[in-house]
């Protein structure tokens, strides 16, 4: 114990300086505090500015992986036109003039295109090259070759161009398109309004979009929807996943009401397709020859509670045949208007669309086998599927 007698002096001096040791002594220490933060940070802000500067996002790394396959394709097709509009002209005229004569007149477009095969095989769109056979083909370095139109497949849309005489040509990786799941990074690259080398980021919005949804029933397409922009331009050109493989060939955007969205044609489809344009130059596609709607066992309670109903329908899923065509192989076959498809080559059916999987599958000529429902009996039918007619 220290005793402070009343009256020393000396004592304040003491607290004093003892203060002004503590004060600098934390200053002190402070002060090489900070020195030392400051060597030490500044080299690693310096290596972090320069890893930021160097870092770029995944769809950079994805591009550089396919942007080399990307091509655009020029084509020119001759369109027939009348001379003079015949109704406007004055029967005396006419018997003048004649009939009417029809002159060509050529038509450019433009659409864009991915190399699968370092031989110079180019997939696009069939409504890209319709109606001709020679196409110019641009190439990501810039290069102007000559194409020639292997195969189109209308139903697909679809078709295989094919390039010559280039060296040190890059195809693009293909992925698969059966791992898709809704959410995945969609990637589109093509020619936009002519504008070479674009790029857009979106999602996979949507999977097994049926086409005939959209107001195209003369094609057997489940597409990739997407919200990546897919403009006037880009079709042909490939859908790619954040790995930088294709998942999809860019076909269509939605106009109008709904516009936005874009869809392509799943690539596993489309490999499959421009095997079989390389080998025969065409697509055969089995058709039976049936319209079918959708049928399940709320639409046939409603149907089946209106008193004027002409038929009962089963309550069930399955795909409602509404008509047969005249002298299809599913008239040969006896399938009539009203059965309920709920079975094809023993895969249960559940909609119209399952079961044109199971016909595009199907061999010409082969034996196809269906269960339906007629009457509330299940019966067995077997169609020989055809050729389908009208294309080309």
């Amino acid at each position: 114990m220290v005793i402070v007698k009343k009256g020393d002096k000396s004592m304040p001096l003491v607290v004093s300086l003892a203060k002004f040791f503590k004060d600098f002594i934390y200053l002190l220490t402070l002060g090489i505090i900070v020195v030392c933060l400051l060597f030490t940070t500044q080299p690693l802000l310096a290596s972090d500015q320069n890893s930021f500067s160097s870092r770029h996002s995944f769809v950079t790394e994805a591009v550089k992986n396919v942007a080399p396959a990307v091509v655009r394709i020029d084509i020119e097709r001759q369109v027939e036109h009348e001379a003079y509009d015949p109704n406007l002209l004055d029967p005396l005229l006419r018997d003048l003039l004649g009939e009417p004569d029809l002159f060509p007149d050529k038509e450019k477009s433009q659409g864009s295109g991915v190399l699968i095969d370092q031989s110079g095989l180019i997939l696009t769109n069939a409504h890209v090259v319709e109606r001709v056979s020679e196409v110019t083909v641009t190439l990501a370095n810039g290069q102007e070759v000559d194409g020639e139109v292997i195969g189109t497949d209308p139903i697909t849309d679809l078709a295989l161009v094919r390039i010559s005489g280039v060296s040190d040509l890059k195809a693009a990786p293909l992925g698969d398109s059966e791992a898709l799941e809704v959410g995945d990074w969609a990637i589109a690259l093509g020619t936009p309004y002519g504008l070479e080398s674009t790029v857009t980021l979106g999602i996979v919005s949507s999977l097994h979009r049926d086409i005939n949804s959209l107001g195209f029933s003369d094609k057997r397409l489940d597409l990739i929807q997407t919200d990546a922009a897919i403009n006037p331009g880009n079709s042909g050109g490939p859908l790619v996943n954040a790995n930088g493989s294709v998942i999809g060939i860019n076909t269509l955007v939605r106009s109008g009401p709904g516009a936005g969205l874009g869809f392509a044609i799943p690539i596993n489809l489309a490999s499959r397709v421009s095997r079989l344009l390389l080998d025969n130059g065409e697509v055969i596609h089995p058709y039976i020859g049936a319209q079918l709607v959708l049928l399940n066992p709320r639409l046939a309670k409603e149907h089946n509670k209106d008193p004027n109903a002409l038929v009962e329908l089963p309550e069930a899923n399955g795909a409602l045949v509404q008509s047969v065509l005249p002298q299809s192989p599913a008239e040969k076959a006896g399938l009539r208007r009203g059965d309920l498809i709920i079975s094809a080559e023993g895969n249960q059916i559940d909609d119209p669309q399952s079961l044109l999987e199971q016909v595009e599958m199907a061999e010409i000529g082969i034996p196809f086998q269906l269960a339906v429902l007629r009457n509330n009996r299940e019966i067995k039918l077997s169609i020989k599927p055809a050729p389908l007619p009208g294309i080309g």
